[in-house]
């Protein structure tokens, strides 16, 4: 099922939470004044520990989040750079293989690589262009393999066939595993939880600001900015492909580069 938060740009949910935030403050600003009238000082401190005990569930649900953004973008960071190590592999040892098999297997990988680079520019949220470039890659995948069998024929020395077979095997588990981890990012029920708890938080500070008879300070509008900052940080990054936070594509680029000045 797809998500609804996973397909809206950052930014934008950055400011629909920035405004739900202001409007929810000033509508507990507006309820707090007109109930002040005859509330205990006990009362009043009661509502300033619940706010203190929000704010406290506020920050262990905002660095929670944080980590697990955080973690699945060095996940996919370290599984980019494998990748193109197995492929960088995978096409050393492609020159072990006898021809015709050799110059068939480099000119496929060649191929390969020009297609991981290229999904790699492809964001998430294209399900369809993904799809197709994934499928692209099976089928590049499958007439690998099928050149490895022929080479096998050719030459069944493990010390030379044998490499490469194994080679091909960790790049393909590789794109697996790559492709896995895009997959994964932090559930919607989580952020919806986090932006959840922010405008009860911010609801709460402007009921305590009415009860006290005065309007939020011009530090309690900048905690509440630096809040959405933060959550559209811990979006952010949690979209490996777009935004102000992308996984370094240089490894595969390089690889790409490489692979082509030595075909020239």
């Amino acid at each position: 099922m797809r998500e609804l938060l996973y397909a809206m740009p950052a930014p934008l949910i950055a400011l629909l939470l920035l405004a739900a935030l202001a409007g929810i403050t000033g509508a507990g600003l507006a309820l707090g004044r007109r109930r002040a009238g005859g509330r205990s000082e006990a009362f009043r401190a009661h509502v300033a520990t619940a706010q203190g005990s929000l704010l406290g569930l506020l920050a262990l649900l905002m660095g929670f989040t944080f980590s697990m953004s955080l973690q699945r973008y060095d996940a996919r960071a370290q599984a980019l750079v494998e990748e193109a190590n197995a492929i960088g592999t995978t096409w050393l040892r492609a020159a072990l293989l006898p021809e015709p098999a050799a110059a068939a297997s480099k000119a496929l990988l060649r191929d390969y690589t020009h297609l991981r680079v290229e999904a790699g520019t492809v964001s998430l949220d294209r399900a369809t262009d993904r799809a197709a470039l994934n499928a692209r890659a099976a089928a590049l995948q499958d007439q690998l393999w099928q050149q490895a069998r022929h080479a096998v024929e050719l030459d069944k020395s493990p010390a030379t066939s044998g490499l490469y077979i194994q080679a091909l095997n960790g790049m393909i588990d590789a794109f697996g595993a790559r492709d896995a981890l895009l997959s994964r990012h932090v559930p919607e029920m989580v952020l919806i939880l986090l932006f959840g708890t922010i405008l009860i938080v911010g609801g709460v500070t402007g009921y305590t600001c009415g009860l006290n008879g005065h309007r939020p300070s011009l530090v309690a509008h900048l905690f509440g900015l630096l809040i959405v900052v933060v959550a559209l940080i811990i979006i952010d990054v949690d979209r490996p492909r777009r935004g102000f936070i992308t996984v370094d594509q240089t490894p595969m680029q390089s690889l790409k580069a490489g692979i082509d000045a030595s075909l020239k």
